[in-house]
């Protein structure tokens, strides 16, 4: 059932098996895992269906640098489904590796490996509706599949990986119906967590508060607490929450906030394959199970740990859109464009510089000297994208000469001085609002640069491609638009050791009995992938054990209480 927190009378207090505050991908996996097992599961959810200015405020605080980092109200949504409503539909596991202690990583190692995560894999791919759990080109294209670049052939450099993608799908509206019908599963819109009371002893939670913005307060009690509300606003919850444990829930050691990491993103360099351009499958290709899926090259494992990289992974890309001398109709159309596309990409089409009239007017010239290609672009991406329910992922263009960039996405390598704290400012509610202090380090930039050139040498030593980057510029490429988009990880990490982690491997808040934590604040380390196939995952393990811990499910008067 889904209903609106104003209509609980005020003063109330609600009982639950389990009440789950946030309904991102996290919280709708977990919930309704947890109510096909019988258990009564109440789910918070801040918004509605629909994103709305006041609601959305709430997001709002301040960031140490805003050139490395957008405003907390940016990128997120405050609503059913959180971020999923606006997600690219990026999918991919994490590797094996990233669940290793890395003597190279610092602060690497979960307490949990892939095979762990392994089985709840599958399920999380069919909730993201990706297609099946296929990940190697070979086996989700076939046999028969052309390579990524034809006649490259390298042990030190896989090129079979794949990407797939989503529709993308907006949690929120495609499982409004399924939560709406899931037996012993109550939702509320507008429902505002706004502290964490424990129990005196503060080894278990008593009960949640709620509030409305119309000035309903209500209270939960559940025999387990769930956050599944994000990287930021988990934290933030954490923090204040600070009657019975003065630092902080979980943060007997400073750590709730800490080692927060997105990705280290960006174009760089000039790739160049000999021959026909038929030889490259640079752009997306469908499965035989209608999922777009798209290639990538990375660094292998063995080669990661003998030489001490971090995981990354490079896709092959079109030159810079705001340089107008890739005398290219669509890609200066898209810069044109920009301020229609949404925050984080229309920010990545402004280059960090303020465009000269003669700019605007090379951009203009490129389309109108480029009509065939813009035309043909424009008609494919109205009846791909805009007309269709599975939308065609990105901006793809036919490349006649062989020239790419490469667009890495890396791992960044956790530091306790990247963090989010309370600020001094409240919000509508009364509550800190947040104070992002994102940072990266010179190793996350020299991993980048040592993967790069391995792949120079690898392309050299084939004899099909050849490729260069600017070695004294690389920081600048890679962090000419900061922290990348909407990948919060690491603020309430997992691990065995409570003075550096703040939940244990079955995502227990370690303190707090009967406190967990779903979402990629949990992970100890982002890997090369965006965090929302594996957030599932981890989700879905953990609904299995909580199924275990909550044993027989019992009956509660939760549905009565809200009509």
């Amino acid at each position: 059932m889904i209903s609106e927190a104003n209509s609980i009378p005020n003063g109330a207090c609600l009982q639950a098996d389990v009440c789950i505050v946030g309904s991102g991908p996290a919280g709708i996996a977990l919930a309704l895992d947890l109510s096909e097992r019988g258990f009564e599961v109440v789910m918070l959810e801040s918004g509605h269906a629909a994103e709305n200015p006041s609601t959305q405020s709430l997001y709002e605080g301040d960031v140490t640098d805003v050139r490395m980092h957008s405003p907390p109200d940016k990128y997120r949504q405050r609503r059913l489904g959180g971020t999923s409503a606006i997600w690219g539909g990026r999918c991919m596991p994490f590797d094996p590796i990233d669940f290793e202690t890395r003597p190279h990583v610092p602060h690497s190692g979960w307490p949990i490996s892939y095979d762990d995560l392994l089985p709840y894999y599958p399920k999380a791919n069919a909730l993201a509706e990706a297609g099946r759990f296929s990940y190697n080109a070979e086996e989700a294209l076939g046999p028969n599949a052309a390579p990524l670049i034809k006649g490259f052939d390298s042990r030190r450099v896989i090129t079979s990986g794949l990407e797939r993608f989503s529709c993308p799908t907006p949690f929120g509206s495609r499982y409004a119906k399924r939560l709406q019908l899931a037996r012993g599963l109550s939702v509320l819109l507008g429902a505002n967590c706004t502290a964490i009371r424990l129990q005196p002893d503060g080894q278990a939670v008593q009960s949640l508060e709620v509030t409305t913005l119309q000035g309903t307060r209500f209270s939960i009690m559940s025999d387990t607490t769930v956050l599944a509300a994000g990287g930021l606003e988990t934290a933030r919850l954490l923090l204040a929450s600070r009657d019975v444990a003065p630092a902080g829930i979980g943060n007997a050691h400073d750590v709730v906030g800490r080692y927060y990491m997105c990705h280290i993103a960006g174009n760089v360099g000039r790739l160049r394959v000999h021959g026909s351009a038929q030889n490259v499958r640079h752009g997306y290709e469908v499965s035989p199970d209608g999922i777009y899926c798209r290639r990538r090259l990375s660094v292998a494992p063995d080669e990661q740990r003998r030489l001490g990289l971090a995981n990354a992974v490079a896709r092959l890309h079109f030159p810079r859109i705001t340089d107008p001398a890739h005398r290219n109709g669509v890609l200066s159309g898209l810069f044109l464009a920009r301020k229609l596309i949404s925050y984080e990409y229309g920010k990545r089409l402004n280059d960090g510089n303020v465009p000269t009239p003669a700019i605007y007017g090379r951009h203009l010239l490129n389309v109108a000297t480029d009509p065939v290609d813009t035309t043909a672009f424009l008609t494919h991406w109205i009846s791909r994208r805009s007309l269709a329910q599975r939308k065609f992922p990105s901006v793809i263009l036919r490349n006649r000469t062989n020239r790419f960039s490469l667009e890495m996405h890396g791992e960044q390598i956790p530091q306790a001085q990247s963090r989010v704290t309370l600020g001094t400012r409240v919000d509508a509610l009364g509550m800190p609002q947040l104070q992002v202090d994102w940072r990266y380090s010179p190793a996350d930039i020299d991993s980048i640069r040592r993967t790069l050139d391995v792949l120079a040498e690898e392309f050299a030593t084939s004899g099909v491609a050849s490729f260069e980057y600017d070695a004294e510029n690389l920081e600048e490429e890679l962090m000419r638009f900061g922290a990348y988009g909407g990948h919060h990880i690491g603020t309430a990490r997992m691990g065995r050791d409570v003075r550096t982690s703040v939940v244990n491997a079955d995502c227990q808040v370690h303190s707090v009995k009967n406190l967990f934590i779903a979402g990629s604040a949990v992970f100890p380390t982002s890997s090369q992938a965006n965090p929302t196939l594996t957030l599932i995952a981890l989700s879905l393990r953990l609904g299995n054990t909580l199924a275990q811990r909550l044993g027989t499910a019992r009956a509660r008067p939760v549905v009565e209480a809200f009509t």
